[in-house]
C-alpha cells in the first residue's frame, strides 16, 4: 500500500532512507535546509516542501529524521512545524536518536492534536540505509505501529515494536552503548597489535570466526586498515548519542562508567579536529596515546 509521507531531515542516513520510500512507490514530499539533498530527491520523483507546517498539511505520515532533540523539537513544536499543519489522525514518525524525555514530551503534544507518535531510531550505518536494512526499533502505541508498520519495513529489514514511546530511543541508546564500545575494545586490540609488529589482516581473519567476531569488526576493521574514515556515522553524532546516554543514565540512576570514559575519548577527538570522522576513527585516539598507526599492508 502506498501512502503519502512527507520526510524533513536529508543528511546522511535521511537522503537514502527517503529514496528508497520513493523506490517503494510511496507519494513523498521533503525537506531540509540542504538544497543539494532537496535537488537529489526532486530527480528521483520527490516534491518540496518550503516547511514542516506545509509539508505535514500534505501527508498522512510525516517522518522526521534529525541532528538532535533541539532539532527535532523546532521542528515538531515550531510556529511553523509539524504539529501545526498536521491533521487529525495522521502519524509523526521520529527516526532522529534523541532522549526519551523529549520523546515522550513530543507524543504527549501530539496526541492532545489526535496525531500518532512513534519513536523509531535505526541502527545499521549510512550502508543499511542505502539497501534499506536498517534495524528499526520503535516506541508507541501498538495501533499506531501497526497502521505505519509497512512503511518502516520500506527502509529496513528488522523492526520491532520495543514498547511504549521512549522505549524505541531507549533501546537506541543501549545501541549505542555496545557499538561505540565495541569500536572502543577493538581499536585497543588494534593498536597493541600494531605495536607489537604482527600483520594485521592476518590477525583480523584469524579472530573474526571466533567469540570476538561481530558485525562492527567486520564493518569497521576493513576502513581503518584502509585508513579511510569518511562518516558513515560521525564522531559528532555518536558524541550526541552517549551524551544522551549519560545524561538518561543519570536522571535513572545508572552509573556507567565505561560509557562516561568513552565520552572524554570523544571529546579529546573533538579537540583533535575529527569531529567528522566515522566513528571507527576511535582508533585514532589510542594510537595517538602508543604512537603507532593502525594500516593495511597496502597502505
Amino acid at each position: 500500500m502506498t501512502r503519502k509521507i512527507s520526510f524533513i531531515g536529508l543528511g546522511i542516513m535521511g537522503k537514502p532512507m527517503a529514496l528508497n520510500l520513493i523506490k517503494a512507490g510511496h507519494t513523498l514530499i521533503v525537506n531540509d535546509l540542504n538544497q543539494d539533498a532537496v535537488q537529489t530527491l526532486l530527480e528521483a520523483g520527490a516534491t518540496a516542501a518550503r516547511s514542516a507546517k506545509e509539508a505535514a498539511t500534505k501527508s498522512e505520515i510525516i517522518i522526521t529524521m534529525l541532528p538532535a532533540s533541539k532539532h527535532v523539537q523546532a521542528v515538531v513544536l515550531g510556529d511553523n512545524g509539524i504539529l501545526a499543519g498536521a491533521k487529525k489522525g495522521s502519524i509523526i514518525i521520529d527516526m532522529s536518536s534523541i532522549t526519551p524525555a523529549v520523546t515522550k514530551e513530543l507524543a504527549e503534544e501530539a496526541a492532545k492534536r489526535g496525531v500518532g507518535f512513534l519513536d523509531a531510531p535505526v541502527s545499521g550505518g549510512e550502508p543499511k540505509a542505502i539497501d534499506g536494512t536498517l534495524a528499526i526499533m520503535v516506541g508507541g502505541n501498538k495501533d499506531v505501529f501497526e497502521t505505519a508498520k509497512s512503511v518502516l519495513f520500506d527502509m529496513g529489514s528488522a523492526v520491532t515494536l520495543v514498547g511504549d514511546s521512549g522505549c524505541g530511543v531507549t533501546a537506541k541508546l543501549a545501541n549505542q552503548i555496545i557499538v561505540n564500545l565495541n569500536i572502543a575494545a577493538m581499536s585497543e586490540a588494534l593498536v597493541l597489535a600494531a605495536k607489537a609488529g604482527i600483520d594485521i589482516e592476518k590477525m583480523y581473519q584469524a579472530i573474526r570466526g571466533g567469540l570476538a567476531g561481530s558485525a562492527v569488526l567486520d564493518a569497521k576493521v576493513p576502513l581503518i586498515l584502509e585508513r579511510n574514515f569518511a562518516p558513515g556515522g560521525t564522531i559528532a553524532i555518536n558524541m550526541k548519542d552517549i551524551t544522551n546516554v549519560m545524561e538518561t543514565a543519570h536522571e535513572i540512576g545508572v552509573p556507567l562508567p565505561l560509557s562516561s570514559h568513552l565520552l572524554e575519548i570523544f571529546h579529546a577527538l573533538k579537540v583533535d579536529g575529527k569531529l567528522m570522522d566515522d566513528h571507527s576513527g576511535i582508533v585514532q585516539y589510542y594510537e595517538k596515546l602508543a604512537n603507532v598507526e593502525v594500516r593495511g599492508s597496502n597502505q
